[in-house]
């Protein structure tokens, strides 16, 4: 008998992994791009196998996680980095890859047991990275299906990231070039506040950075405060 599974993303590579890539794999996949849609209403007529989140913005309700297996995709090697805004906590930081960890969702967020974990680089703009986290995601679900591993609980003291906050992205002082570098391109995707600057009545936020023979080159959109 074909199993059922349902993915649930909310950004639009998310949706572009799906059809690409998710969709072609075995069984019947269903695809929950909103909040509205993840009920229990719309999960008991489907009745998933398995579901998966690959960039979910919003807390699921313990009644589902508790009826249904639940699994999550989180962008640090667990127990490291619990917690909001893994991409930009990593990267400044200093980290220069991570490993995509698969989790079993619990009521605790991040501190579920781990089905797999696989090595990921943190180079490029964050749409990049998202986009990359999303792919991988992808291939780890193939595995996760086909081989049915039990999840072990996780090892060790967490350490927890804070959700960072829009004006967090300004640019502190006092950065090198390549943490300069760092900053923008950490902040360089779909529905993050960009790294900018406050001067003389404007604002100054930057995007598309390149850093070549020891010099930075940026897009700038400049806004009167």
């Amino acid at each position: 008998m074909s199993k059922t599974y349902v993915i649930c993303g909310c950004k639009s590579w998310n949706k572009s992994v799906f059809d690409e890539i998710i969709s072609k794999f075995d069984g019947e996949w269903i695809y929950f791009g909103s909040k509205e849609e993840l009920t229990n209403e719309n999960l008991d007529k489907i009745n998933p196998d398995r579901i998966f989140f690959l960039h979910w913005s919003w807390i699921v309700p313990d009644e589902i996680l508790s009826k249904y297996e639940c699994i999550n995709f989180h962008m640090t090697d667990v127990p490291y980095g619990r917690g909001g805004s893994p991409l930009q906590n990593l990267i400044v930081r200093g980290h220069k890859e991570t490993k995509l960890s698969a989790l079993k969702m619990t009521s605790e967020l991040d501190a579920g047991p781990v089905y797999l974990k696989e090595q990921m680089p943190l180079d490029g703009t964050a749409q990049e990275i998202l986009e990359r986290s999303s792919q991988l995601a992808g291939k780890m679900i193939e595995k996760i299906n086909s081989d049915n591993p039990e999840p072990k609980e996780q090892d060790g003291e967490p350490t927890i990231f804070e959700r960072r906050k829009p004006d967090q992205s300004e640019i502190p002082d006092g950065l090198s070039i390549e943490e300069l570098y760092d900053y923008i391109r950490m902040l360089d995707g779909e529905g993050y506040p960009p790294a900018f600057v406050k001067k003389r009545g404007f604002r100054y936020e930057y995007t598309s950075a390149m850093l070549y023979d020891g010099h930075l080159e940026a897009r700038v959109r400049i806004i009167p405060e």
